[in-house]
């Protein structure tokens, strides 16, 4: 089985990272990549992923980060 990075992560024009997830039930949750990894953030951020100066990150971007 190959393993590929989630690549529902995002940076904004300001440089936050952040990421979106989907549970089983269809619920979306919304983390950032801080000092200390991922932590959860507001549901409300969901809207940046489609501002136009927010970018998708690529899954070799996804596996550079630190984390």
């Amino acid at each position: 089985m190959v393993v590929t990075p989630d690549t529902s992560v995002y940076r904004t024009a300001s440089g936050m990272i952040f990421r979106v997830s989907q549970g089983l039930e269809g619920h979306l949750s919304v983390e950032t990549l801080g000092d200390k990894g991922w932590q959860s953030a507001p549901v409300g951020m969901i809207g940046l992923r489609v501002a136009p100066t927010t970018v998708r990150l690529t899954a070799r971007q996804v596996l550079k980060l630190p984390i």
